[in-house]
């Protein structure tokens, strides 16, 4: 039997290593949305009400942007090495789809979060036992983005022209980003 390298982490911390570098990820993908499309709506004097949603939504997935922040920092944990890219494409995500209308702002931000919901009920559940104060932040995480999928789903974001498609575009590469960010 060998011993496993002093500097390496055992295969149950490299997997929570994992899921902490993807949910830093996630919520910093999220952050960089929400402020694509506040951008737009800021600049639309007849969209302060949208502006101030979506800046509220902003500031949730900011708090939860810090948590793992401080998080990947105690654990010294790397994270994702595509932040840039994720700055980016978020940005761009978020003022493509307010540019559409808030309809279609509203739809991405349902499908995020809708595979987020189901990404983080799944981390909570394989950490219960082994980590049960990181398994309820990820809940309560969980919770937060539920909520703001149902904001979402309020404002019609279902009614989006082209929601079909639209949606599915966003999960695909909410999916893959996770699975990127797992790696690299």
């Amino acid at each position: 039997m060998t011993a496993a390298h002093p500097d390496k982490p055992g295969p149950k911390a490299a997997r929570i290593a994992q899921m902490l570098r993807v949910d830093h990820a996630g919520e910093y993908g999220a952050v960089a949305i929400y402020r694509g499309q506040r951008a737009i709506f800021d600049a639309l004097p007849h969209k302060q009400d949208m502006a101030e949603a979506i800046a509220e939504m902003e500031a949730g997935e900011a708090e939860h942007l810090r948590t793992f922040d401080a998080l990947l920092a105690e654990r010294k944990i790397r994270p994702t090495l595509l932040g840039p890219l994720w700055n980016v494409a978020g940005f761009g995500l978020g003022a493509a789809t307010a540019l559409m209308g808030e309809k279609a702002a509203m739809a991405c931000t349902e499908a995020v979060e809708d595979v987020i919901e189901k990404h983080y009920g799944e981390q909570a559940e394989a950490l219960a036992e082994e980590e049960p104060a990181l398994a309820a932040t990820i809940r309560q995480f969980r919770e937060d983005e539920i909520g703001h999928k149902n904001t979402a789903e309020a404002a019609g974001a279902r009614e989006a022209p082209g929601y079909g498609l639209l949606s599915a575009a966003i999960k695909m590469g909410c999916r893959a980003a996770i699975k990127v960010a797992e790696k690299i």
